[in-house]
């Protein structure tokens, strides 16, 4: 590999930096990141990355604005080292719900966050499964878009579920669940819901046919797991068997990982693009092979079209 990459990490998820590192047969950039005492952070490259090619490794998880604060800072400080370009990894995008207007006097935050990120001095951005993939015409410079789904039909495949079939939680992700379906060679069904807050969902009908046959639950994000514990609770309900479910990011807190337990959910299939993909019932499936193969190609300017392949 060309001794111009460089692969700084964050403190969002350093385990993740590391074995993206080293599936590159490189050592992490070195690197000091400290808080003082009010709270401001303080970033410092311990090594000379003038003229390099520099990804930084931070996704904007939990806590989301210390985390994306701390990336803004990274940025500053590798430009004004020289680099030659700067590619923020990004696999778990915060923000990426507030998308669009969909209430008066509200933020487009998706928006402003990719405007911070290039005025910071972004030159390309790598993520993974954006919640609303239009927000990759928010950057104005090149995305790099890639999916998890190769990787959880993977894990899935090797499970050897019979007379599955693979259900939408929401109407909102039909495209998902048809992608997942078809690779699968599965029929799919969808859970109508009703939001009642932020952290409440209320399922209330079942269209398709899940009586007697296992389920597979597909969603790109689940935080406090409502939807899913919900869709779960009324497929039970319609006579489904076995539940799994499978997620792009498992950004779950406390009451998530409890709900998981309590649920009818066997599994819950989730990538380590963010650290709080843990928990009784949860497995993490590594994504660090993937965007290191994207890294790889991008600092060769090479294709990195066959790795947006979905079918698995």
């Amino acid at each position: 590999m060309n001794e111009s990459l460089k692969i700084l990490s964050g403190s969002a998820h350093p385990l993740l930096a590391q074995s993206i590192a080293q599936n590159l047969n490189i050592a992490l950039c070195a690197a000091e990141l400290t808080t003082f005492p009010d709270g401001e952070t303080f970033v410092q490259i311990h090594e000379n990355i003038r003229g390099g090619d520099v990804f930084i490794v931070q996704p904007t998880c939990p806590p989301t604005n210390q985390n994306l604060m701390e990336l803004l800072i990274m940025v500053d400080a590798v430009r004004r080292a020289s680099a030659a370009r700067i590619t923020a990894v990004l696999p778990f995008f915060g923000y990426a719900r507030q998308d669009r207007k969909d209430r008066p006097r509200v933020p487009i935050t998706a928006k402003l966050v990719a405007n911070l990120l290039v005025a910071a001095g972004v030159n390309r951005v790598l993520t993974v499964d954006l919640h609303a993939g239009q927000i990759q015409g928010f950057f104005d410079i090149p995305v790099d878009h890639l999916y998890a789904a190769p990787v959880l039909m993977k894990a899935i495949r090797e499970r050897e579920i019979k007379d599955l079939v693979v259900v939408s939680p929401d109407v909102g992700g039909i495209k998902m669940t048809h992608a997942f379906a078809k690779a699968l060679g599965a029929p799919m069904a969808i859970v109508a819901k009703n939001r009642v807050s932020a952290e409440e969902v209320e399922a209330h009908s079942v269209i398709g046919d899940v009586a007697g046959k296992n389920v597979l639950l597909v969603d790109d994000l689940t935080e406090t797991a409502g939807t899913l514990t919900a869709a779960a609770d009324l497929l039970l309900k319609h006579g489904a068997k076995t539940i799994y479910a499978g997620v792009s990011h498992a950004v779950l807190g406390e009451k998530g990982r409890n709900r998981i337990i309590k649920s009818p959910i066997v599994e819950l299939l989730a990538t380590n693009s963010t650290p709080q993909a843990t928990g009784e019932k949860v497995t993490a499936l590594d994504i660090a092979p993937l965007l290191a193969q994207a890294i790889g190609r991008i600092h060769g300017n090479e294709s990195v079209t066959s790795l947006f392949d979905t079918r698995g």
